[in-house]
């Protein structure tokens, strides 16, 4: 049976664990070769031993230039032509904003955003060389809304909707597509208690209509449909995988 992704090169950045994880397992079974981009060398190279001859580990800060550069000579060299670059690598920054130091707005703006722009720039020579591509963004539904003492994150996230938008314009002519997505809670490392347990009884996660964190191949689903040619016609737009959570957000407000 043909695969989803059959043929398609992809760049996963913070595919070490987590939700980035979860994402360049499904690739792979789906039919595609990845490299995992990450800053945690021995949990990537954990993961692209596992998934065996389909998957290659690179080290990737996403903030610099010449490290997507190498990322991508990698892929071309070992597998083709991107055609798939879901910048997924991000950084929460918790502070409210009278307490929030430059640093750390700085810090969440270059992984963030930097991050994703620098993946965008660097692919695109690559995905119009392959005829094509989709780029999936990772933003997050906090860029879509406000959140308490995540003003560093929120504002990042809101920039990295904006970005997706213009850049699914200017890529257009190459056919490379460009879209969001914009998970809630998700039950990963950065979102799980100090002790790696899930925070799925939060008080936030009780205002949701779904009442739980998402598990990471939930918005593992939705990338790979992005990725996918099942998307052909979706660019440009932003993808809420939230389990309600702008709904619940309003309830919260208001109740």
């Amino acid at each position: 049976m043909a695969g989803r992704l059959d043929g398609k090169v992809a760049i996963v950045t913070g595919g070490a664990q987590g939700q980035g994880e979860a994402e360049a397992r499904r690739f792979v079974a789906e039919g595609a070769s990845v490299v995992i981009g990450d800053i945690s060398d021995e949990q990537g190279a954990s993961v692209a031993a596992s998934l065996g001859d389909a998957a290659r580990f690179v080290h990737l800060d996403v903030t610099d230039a010449s490290q997507w550069a190498a990322a991508v000579k990698l892929a071309e060299g070992e597998f083709g032509p991107v055609s798939v670059l879901v910048n997924n690598a991000g950084v929460l920054v918790f502070a409210p904003l009278q307490q929030l130091t430059e640093a750390d707005l700085r810090k969440s703006l270059d992984v963030n955003l930097m991050g994703t722009f620098h993946g965008m720039q660097a692919v695109y020579k690559s995905m119009k060389a392959a005829g094509g591509g989709s780029i999936v963004n990772i933003s997050s539904f906090g860029g879509m809304t406000g959140l308490p003492a995540l003003g560093a994150y929120v504002a990042a996230k809101f920039a990295v909707r904006g970005l997706t938008k213009t850049a699914a314009i200017d890529f257009a002519r190459a056919n490379i597509r460009v879209n969001s997505v914009h998970p809630g809670g998700v039950d990963t490392p950065m979102t799980q208690a100090p002790d790696g347990t899930s925070t799925d009884d939060a008080p936030f996660n009780l205002t949701l209509p779904i009442k739980r964190h998402a598990r990471p191949d939930e918005i593992a689903n939705m990338v790979l449909f992005l990725a996918s040619d099942e998307s052909s016609y979706c660019t440009g737009s932003e993808f809420v995988v939230d389990g309600g959570g702008l709904c619940g957000l309003h309830n919260l407000m208001s109740g």
